[in-house]
């Protein structure tokens, strides 16, 4: 085939470090707007982001001109440096080191999309830490729960 096809929709979650509240209402939708910049800077458009106070939900379409480790790698370095620019109360703000990513299928799109458009109401409810080890779960990943939380 002298083409490289590709559309992988995936699912990728991670927290600030110690999942401290560091996203908050001044500077979530902000930091969501410059996520989606470099997810389509990096040829992997965002097609839903959100999240609470210590974690975020990214739901795009992987460039297959990338390893999903960099693009969550290089996410993360540039909004953890553009974050600390915007005031003295984010200048300690780190995102945890790992992180977790989860294929969606085709048909499960419009589902992780309202998924991620409802986090704050769903963690009114339920804790990020049940929520990863259900992910974990229901994708059938292999974890040791002592490695799961820095």
């Amino acid at each position: 085939m002298p083409q490289s096809l590709v559309k992988n929709y995936i699912h990728i979650v991670f927290s600030t470090k110690h999942r401290e509240n560091f996203i908050d209402d001044e500077i979530e939708k902000e930091l969501f707007s410059y996520i989606a910049v470099l997810c389509k800077d990096f040829e992997s458009p965002a097609l839903q982001i959100g999240g609470t106070d210590d974690h975020i939900h990214i739901l795009c379409v992987l460039s297959r001109k990338i390893a999903l480790m960099k693009l969550v790698q290089e996410i993360k370095a540039h909004s953890s440096k553009w974050i600390k620019t915007k005031g003295s109360k984010y200048e300690n703000f780190f995102w945890q080191n790992g992180y977790g990513a989860f294929s969606v299928g085709r048909n499960e799109i419009n589902r992780v999309v309202n998924y991620i458009k409802n986090q704050r109401l769903h963690h009114k409810t339920q804790e990020f830490k049940n929520e990863l080890i259900e992910m974990l779960d229901s994708h059938n990943i292999e974890y040791d729960e002592r490695y799961i939380w820095d």
